[in-house]
């Protein structure tokens, strides 16, 4: 297709208005052009400078109109582009000779040769040719058309009907928009309805500010026509939740934090994940994953499921983040951050843990992004952050853009792990196949083994779409390369934490230290470590001489005083750990002394231990039981389940008690002092306490 003919050249002879007077171009010289004025003054100019001149005018010749669009057909009817095509070819061959398709060389009829004809002349040629080809036209309608063509090229050519836009509402009323628009507006954190509730409510609103039937609504089909395009993209009658996600987010263009260094913005938040996890025998249940995300590398620090989402979940969220991954018996070598892009050599020089870690970033969080979730603005998460000098920022209430790339990675999550698990139950009933419960093989522990293979083994080495280079966009980053990158960049590594500092973020109380230990929660710990602290104040006065004690309240197997005379942490295990193999927390605890208030500790010991051992066996005949036996006994095997799942996370560095450490022995119901029974049964003996790095100090 050709264009209009744009007169854009400047030829020697021209006027041209130029610092306020009429002049002639008299010289061109590559880019200087010689202007003379009346009295014959010569003045030299660059072209630049005297078409930028704010009074630059060439005299006698119309200013150029825009340029055409580079689409200017689309969206019209085939009928109006072929009009438009036919009239274009005609109008050209009237202002150049020849039409455009003409091939090169071609030579111009004599009667619309511009160097012979005037173009009146072409004009009444071009309109006496249409007639005779059996389209009657006039000279004068060939000139409002090339004069149309000129103005705004093959657009103009085109049937202007064709062309029209209507209004984005039609000729609905106003007053009729702006009602269903404030309707559809009220249903946005209501349940969702039809549209037929969204026309009567915006009748109702209607009769309230203009007066019963002043104002009428539509047609049947101009209500819907209309409430089509006032609620597209708002989900009126669809998901709630999708629509009350759409309407938090921000009117402004999207943005985001920016982040240039390891830790310097990273995001945090919990959410159910989508996979029935087997418990106990016949109970299942969806469990909680909190996870951490740094937005500079993508990298998730830590993941963790767990039963019920506390306080302490976050803060050994925290914990993991900032120390080393220990590799994991059965993993392979692969995983290890020695066979990584880590730069493992420089982080091994100041961290020797790292030797034997895997391949997963050790990063100091400057800033956490945080919800207004309980786990992340209670006291212990708080003063978490407060101990490492990490801040926190809140995002605001209901609005998921203020964290987006957690919000998107806990996504990932369950399209690229979730749905692979067996037991995979979809995100909502809706999606949710049949027999999905039956297929729930993997415990919580499993689970979460398989979660931490998965984020060092395919997450971290998986190439992100947001962590492209910049001036290469089509080289896409891996969250360890990109942490390797960034480091170089940064000037400097992040040390890790010590075991020490790991105690440290894990919920702490004030207790003092008696003749028999230490009670929590009526749970007795001793050991020969207390020993010349029993009784003895601590030296804390602003906490009445009280010692500081730190513990798991996943695992009540064991807990941490601060010595705050010698400095350093002692590790005290629980006196009746011997009644129980596996180490409960206190969700079971809480709910056995609730069942017997005033019982002794050995008495609650001896209940949970049987609560554990009926709901191992299953449930009881349902036909004899009553409706108040049958909810017991399904709240003990959900409790005992979500005990059992409940496991202790390990503890890096040293600080952890290694099988073999001193600690009670266990004994079976009816064992005697001296480690034998009179029943010639043999001795219970418990399940080592499984330590990583214990395992990962071994040799391949």
């Amino acid at each position: 297709m050709s264009s209009p003919v744009r007169e854009s050249r400047l030829r020697i002879g021209d006027r041209v208005r130029f610092s306020g007077s009429l002049r002639t171009v008299i010289g061109l010289s590559g880019t200087v052009v010689r202007l003379a004025d009346p009295g014959g003054a010569v003045t030299e100019v660059r072209l630049a400078e005297l078409v930028a001149a704010g009074d630059f005018e060439r005299v006698g010749v119309p200013p150029p109109g825009p340029l055409p669009p580079a689409s200017p057909l689309d969206g019209l009817p085939e009928a109006a582009v072929a009009e438009a095509l036919w009239w274009e070819r005609h109008i050209v061959e009237v202002l150049r000779g020849i039409p455009p398709d003409a091939p090169p060389g071609t030579a111009p009829r004599p009667e619309y040769d511009p160097r012979l004809v005037s173009l009146t002349r072409r004009e009444q040629a071009k309109a006496a040719e249409l007639r005779a080809a059996g389209r009657p036209v006039t000279a004068s309608a060939v000139k409002q058309r090339r004069r149309r063509y000129q103005a705004g090229g093959l657009a103009a050519m085109a049937d202007r009907r064709a062309a029209r836009r209507t209004p984005p509402y039609g000729r609905a009323d106003q007053r009729v928009v702006e009602a269903i628009r404030q309707a559809i507006g009220e249903a946005t954190d209501a349940s969702t309805r039809t549209a037929s509730y969204i026309f009567w409510r915006a009748g109702q609103i209607l009769d309230a500010e203009h007066g019963a039937g002043t104002v009428q609504l539509p047609s049947r089909a101009g209500r819907y026509r209309l409430f089509a395009a006032l609620s597209a993209g708002r989900h009126t009658t669809g998901s709630a939740r999708t629509r009350r996600s759409l309407a938090a987010r921000p009117d402004g263009p999207f943005s985001q934090l920016p982040a240039n260094a390891p830790g310097e913005v990273m995001e945090i938040d919990s959410t159910p994940l989508d996979v029935m996890v087997r418990l106990d025998d016949g109970v299942e249940g969806r469990v909680e994953l909190t996870g951490m995300v740094d937005v500079a590398t993508r990298t998730v620090t830590a993941a963790v499921l767990q039963p019920t989402t506390r306080s302490a979940d976050a803060s050994v969220l925290l914990a993991r983040t900032v120390t080393p991954e220990p590799m994991r018996p059965g993993w392979a070598k692969a995983l290890a951050m020695s066979a990584s892009a880590l730069p493992h050599r420089r982080l091994s020089d100041i961290d020797a843990r790292l030797e034997a870690a895997a391949a997963r970033p050790v990063i100091i969080p400057d800033t956490i992004v945080i919800d207004h979730g309980k786990v992340f603005v209670s006291r212990n998460f708080r003063a978490s952050c407060a101990y490492l000098g990490i801040s926190l920022q809140p995002a605001r209430k209901a609005t998921g853009t203020d964290k987006p790339h957690i919000e998107r990675t806990l996504g990932s999550v369950a399209s690229l792990f979730a749905q692979f698990a067996a037991g995979y139950a979809g995100r909502s009933p809706e999606y949710r196949g049949r027999g999905a419960g039956q297929q729930a093989v993997w415990s919580l522990l499993e689970l979460q083994e398989l979660l931490d293979e998965w984020i060092i083994a395919a997450w971290q080495n998986r190439p992100h779409d947001g962590l492209r280079d910049p001036a290469h966009p089509g080289r896409a980053f891996t969250p360890n390369e990109k942490y390797a990158a960034m480091v170089e960049a940064a000037g400097y590594v992040p040390v890790a934490l010590s075991a020490e500092d790991y105690i440290e973020l894990l919920p702490a109380r004030w207790q003092a230290i008696n003749a028999y230990g230490i009670k929590v929660t009526r749970r007795t710990y001793d050991g020969q470590e207390l020993n010349p602290f029993r009784q003895q104040p601590s030296g804390v006065k602003e906490h009445k001489n009280r010692w500081e004690i730190h513990y798991d309240p996943y695992d009540v197997s064991r807990i941490w005083v601060r010595d705050h005379w010698n400095g350093g942490w002692i590790t005290v295990f629980w006196a009746q750990l011997h009644r129980v193999a596996a180490p409960f927390g206190e969700l079971a605890w809480d709910h056995a002394r609730s069942r017997q208030p005033g019982a002794t500790e050995e008495e609650l010991a001896v209940a949970v231990a049987d609560l554990l051992q009926r709901a191992s066996r299953g449930p009881g005949d349902p036909a004899r039981e009553s409706g108040q036996a049958k909810a017991a006994a399904r709240r003990d095997r959900r409790v005992a389940a979500r005990t059992k799942a409940a496991q202790p996370l390990p503890i890096p560095g040293d600080a952890a008690p290694r099988p073999g450490d001193s600690m009670p022995a266990a004994r079976g119901p009816g064992a005697s002092p001296g480690g034998s029974r009179d029943d010639g049964l043999a001795e219970v003996i418990p399940m080592p306490i499984f330590d990583p790095f214990a395992e990962a100090d071994k040799p391949w």
